[in-house]
Order: C-alpha cells, then sequence, then structure tokens
C-alpha cells in the first residue's frame, strides 16, 4: 500500500469489531506516527494506549454518567459557537447522511442521542489511544498534533486496522484524566478507536463527500 491509498482508504470507522488488538502493534504504531512534522521539534504530543480492563471501567464510568445527565466543563469548544456556512452546513450534512444510513429519523431525538452514546464506547473497538498535551501549548502546536493523529492513523490503514478520531472526548476531560492520571498541566485533545473494522455495521457504508477544490485552491503563478 502506497500513501495515495492509505490517504483514499482512511476514513471514520463508526462500527468495530470486538477482535482484540496486538499490544505490541499499538506501541509500534504510536512510535512511528512520532516521525510527524513539528514546529520547532517541539513534539508536543502525549498519546496514552488503553485496553482490556482500564477500557471497560471507562465504558462503564461514562454509561453511568451518561444516563445521569452528568456534564464536565469541556477542555476546549469543538466547534465555533458562531459557524457559519459552508462550515456549518458540511456539518449539518454529514449528521443527516449517518442518521439516514442508520435509518434514524430526524424527530426520533431518543434514538439519537443513543447512538452518540456509542462514541463513549469507542463503537465498540477493543483498544484506543488518547492525545493530550501541554496546557502552555497554543495553535500552532495543536496542528503539529493534527500531524501526529493523521500519522497514526494511515498507519493503522497500513496495518489493516481501522479508526475513528474522536474530539468528543474532550467534554469529559475529568473523566478522562483520572483514567490516565493526567497531571494538573495537561490538556485533553482527544480519543481515537481503533480496531478492525465490522464491515457489516450500518455506519460503515458512509462515505463523506468533499468540497469542490474550487472552494478552497487557489494556484498563484
Amino acid at each position: 500500500m502506497d500513501v495515495t491509498e492509505a490517504i483514499a482508504a482512511r476514513r471514520s470507522v463508526r462500527g468495530f469489531l470486538d477482535t482484540p488488538v496486538d499490544p505490541g502493534l499499538l506501541h509500534d504504531l504510536a512510535i512511528k506516527a512520532s516521525r510527524a512534522a513539528t514546529g520547532g521539534n517541539l513534539q508536543p504530543w502525549h498519546i496514552a494506549i488503553v485496553q482490556g480492563e482500564p477500557m471497560v471501567r471507562l465504558k462503564v464510568t461514562m454509561a453511568q454518567k451518561l444516563a445521569a445527565g452528568a456534564t464536565e466543563t469541556p477542555a476546549y469548544d469543538i466547534y465555533p459557537k458562531d459557524l457559519t456556512a459552508p462550515y456549518r452546513d458540511r456539518r449539518y450534512a454529514v449528521g443527516e447522511a449517518m442518521y439516514a444510513h442508520l435509518g434514524i429519523p430526524r424527530d426520533d431525538k431518543p434514538a439519537r442521542q443513543k447512538w452518540f452514546a456509542r462514541n463513549f464506547e469507542f463503537f465498540g473497538a477493543p483498544a484506543a489511544y488518547f492525545c493530550t498535551v501541554d496546557k502552555r501549548m497554543g495553535p500552532p502546536q495543536w496542528s503539529d498534533l493534527g500531524m501526529y493523529l493523521q500519522n497514526l492513523m494511515l498507519l493503522a490503514v497500513e496495518a489493516g486496522l481501522a479508526t475513528c478520531p474522536q474530539e468528543c472526548w474532550a467534554m469529559y476531560p475529568e473523566t478522562v484524566g483520572r483514567v490516565m492520571d493526567l497531571p494538573n498541566d495537561r490538556m485533553l485533545f482527544c480519543g481515537m478507536a481503533i480496531g478492525y473494522e465490522d464491515k457489516r455495521a450500518p455506519a460503515n457504508a458512509l462515505r463523506t463527500e468533499r468540497a469542490d477544490e474550487a472552494e478552497w485552491l487557489t494556484t498563484i503563478r
């Protein structure tokens, strides 16, 4: 598999088999991804691999919190509060496309909430990565996190694995922080489910669209 093929194959998978992933493979992928570009070679990412009993405990804790309607102060705003077109339209469009694949109508809010809760079960994945960063870091270093995570996702594709990056975990930084014994000077950026794709899962039939290049590409000669 070459890089072009890996980029084309990578997508956010929302249905995993419960087949365990070799811990050594998860470790190797995390190490290889660290060759990501990083401004000033700061390498601001901190990565934790979670599986086994700690993952089970986290899922149980989150199920209890969601059932009780418990919330926490998010680590950051996942989306801008004043999101406008075309970004707002793209966000809504992908959500509606997902629910259409799942057969959940717009007015069935309980079913939509139940599906959203699947995020906090890692969509059935047997393992996950969590990415944190020193709170002193700013937007340039956050972009470095994105480059690391993209490396990680492409390496997973090469290894025959599927991933789903999950910023939703930033909504519960205290809970995740306790599981990871996170220092006070560290901010939770995101989680990432990883495992083997369940090709029968309806959600995995979704292929998101990309905007026409005329909307975002400029060539200056």
